[in-house]
């Protein structure tokens, strides 16, 4: 491993902050960006993301936004689409379409023996045999020791203050206002498209660069 590895949380379409980013970031050829999933919706051009994460060579990864927007396209139930969404769907372009249906779940960096993930992993299962169905979507662990979202079970703890590792996980999906940093992972996303900022985590260096948001983009 040369170069550097750059995670960038959740861009959810905002592609002015995603450039300002990537213009900080001075990305060497060298370098690997990693995209930990939700790069579409909410924020003004998911198109526009799309084409800079194809521009740098990034490995996407599937996040539950993505995986709603293909799920709707194969099936055409409405239950998998939201409001939001719609926008995006009637927006993206063949070759857009295409990028999603080859973004991985996970990306394992094994020098670093760090996985790069969109929502988590239930601590007590092998991390590489979960599914699409919680990996992209878990933010909490409620008393069942069931994946749920944060709003369904308010009491419940993080996922990620139950998981004790390895490997190191670099993850999104949970927006909060800063980097949320434990001894065996890291939430980088943090409410871009709410009107908060930006991040990305660089490795080996355990880094951090953010930039904010040009304005709440999404309520």
């Amino acid at each position: 491993m040369t170069g550097r590895i750059i995670a960038i949380g959740d861009i959810h379409g905002c592609h002015a902050e995603f450039s300002e980013l990537l213009q900080r970031l001075e990305l060497q050829p060298e370098d690997q960006l990693i995209l930990v999933g939700d790069l579409v919706n909410r924020g003004p051009d998911s198109c526009k993301v799309i084409d800079l994460a194809r521009e740098h060579r990034a490995i996407s990864l599937l996040g539950n936004h993505e995986l709603r927007l293909l799920n709707y396209r194969k099936s055409n139930d409405t239950a998998f689409l939201k409001e939001s969404d719609e926008d995006t769907y009637r927006k993206l372009r063949p070759e857009d379409w295409l990028y999603l249906e080859q973004m991985p779940l996970t990306h394992y960096v094994e020098a670093l023996n760090t996985v790069f993930v969109h929502g988590g992993f239930l601590p007590d299962e092998p991390w590489q045999k979960q599914p699409a169905s919680v990996v992209t979507r878990i933010q909490v662990i409620d008393s069942e020791g069931r994946p749920r979202k944060r709003a369904d079970a308010e009491d419940s703890p993080p996922w990620a203050d139950l998981w004790n590792g390895p490997p190191f996980v670099v993850y999104g999906h949970t927006p909060r206002p800063e980097p949320y940093k434990l001894k065996w992972s890291v939430g980088i996303d943090t409410a871009c498209a709410m009107g908060g900022h930006l991040t990305a985590y660089i490795l080996p260096e355990k880094r951090f660069v953010q930039v904010k948001a040009r304005r709440k983009y999404y309520p």
